[in-house]
């Protein structure tokens, strides 16, 4: 098993940036894919960005393609989402996600075996 918590969530203006961390713990990192997911309220849940086990390569939502970076940092088994020009649309819960050997990263949620416990992104206009 894996545990994931995520950090770096706030209260931010339009246009804004900010980063989040998903540190994990409790397995070899390097066997995890691993995504960002984010839920609003009243909403289901959507893929954000997702990173292969050797972090060379990423897959995004077109919602965020051009303004989300994810990246992974193996010596701190952390995963990075950098979000610049953020957007009132934006606003989420943001999860991280750690899928143990995947054949290839993964958009869908349930593929994910692992999930942090959340981090609150808020965008105001």
């Amino acid at each position: 098993q894996v545990q994931l918590v995520e950090s770096g969530g706030g209260r931010v203006q339009a246009g804004d940036s900010l980063t989040l961390s998903c540190a994990a713990s409790g397995r070899t990192f390097s066997n995890y894919a691993m995504g960002w997911f984010r839920q609003a309220p009243g909403k289901e849940r959507e893929f954000v960005a997702a990173v292969s086990r050797s972090g060379i390569i990423t897959n995004y939502a077109d919602s965020v393609k051009g303004r989300f970076t994810i990246s992974r940092d193996a010596a701190k088994n952390t995963v990075y989402l950098q979000m610049n020009s953020l957007k009132p649309e934006d606003t989420a819960v943001y999860y991280c996600a750690a899928d143990f050997l995947p054949l290839t990263i993964q958009t869908m949620a349930f593929k994910y075996d692992y999930w942090g416990q959340g981090t609150q992104v808020t965008v105001s206009s």
